[in-house]
């Protein structure tokens, strides 16, 4: 069976590309269960400081393949809500290094539920391509982080237009509504992604990982709290040896050596 998912390394930067061009990249078991699995590496491997996740062919990723059943996947009664099982669902992996999102085309669905879970999403200029949550069209809705994560991205009224109406948005309305921050030629995708993705690599990766932890976790806390938990874990970082390698270069004229420690 070819590989549905994609990974490669350069320069500590990881590229995760969804491999089903046929299909839009539409996301069956295999697929999911690589891209779980290159989530895990992400995490995992020290060597490896940011991610980009994109797709193969015309598409991002077209969301869940509905050919492989009748609908969303039922929950196996009471006890499926409770799991005990070891199973990963990637809206709720937290890979602790950046993620950004390079959407070449169609992210619908768990597509865009998969673009959602980046901390950084750009596009293609791409005329025909479409985001969205086109799940209550359906006779269901998106229960992959889509409810939970789009009002936390955009403002409520937006959120619930896609939500509610299922409206798929072309780039530049995303772009206006701040669901991605740039837009750029379709042969510039990749290669900007990378870009920004080997910046952050390049930076201090206890510092950027801490930055991360600060970011979504301030979110549900009071000003007073989120500057307190900020103070936190400002001071663990000021700990580290990169800490002081910063600004030594700095005063040094040249490059820091940022080593994780």
């Amino acid at each position: 069976m070819a590989d549905e998912v994609l990974f490669d390394v350069n320069e500590r930067v990881a590229t995760i590309t969804l491999n089903r061009p046929d299909k839009l990249n539409a996301i069956d078991a295999a697929l999911g269960s690589q891209l779980i699995e290159s989530l895990v590496e992400v995490r995992n491997n020290d060597d490896i400081r940011a991610a980009v996740i994109t797709g193969a062919g015309r598409a991002f990723c077209a969301g869940a393949d509905l050919t492989q059943g009748d609908g969303p996947a039922a929950s196996a009664g009471p006890a499926g809500h409770f799991e005990t099982s070891q199973r990963i669902r990637f809206d709720e992996f937290d890979a602790k290094k950046p993620l950004i999102a390079a959407i070449n085309g169609h992210a619908l669905g768990g597509g865009f539920e998969i673009a959602l879970i980046c901390d950084l999403r750009i596009g293609a200029d791409n005329a025909r391509a479409r985001l969205g949550l086109p799940e209550i069209t359906l006779g269901f809705f998106p229960l992959a982080g889509g409810p939970m994560r789009l009002p936390r991205a955009i403002p409520q009224a937006y959120a619930n237009e896609m939500l509610f109406l299922g409206r798929r948005l072309d780039m530049q309305t995303a772009l206006q509504w701040g669901l991605i921050s740039r837009l750029v030629p379709p042969d510039e995708l990749l290669p900007t992604a990378q870009e920004m993705a080997a910046q952050i690599a390049g930076y201090a990766p206890i510092a950027v990982r801490a930055l991360k932890e600060l970011t979504y976790a301030q979110t549900d806390m009071t000003l007073d709290q989120a500057n307190r938990f900020g103070a936190s874990l400002r001071w663990i970082v000021g700990q580290t040896a990169d800490s002081k390698e910063g600004p030594r270069a700095f005063a040094e004229g040249r490059q820091p050596e940022f080593k994780g420690e």
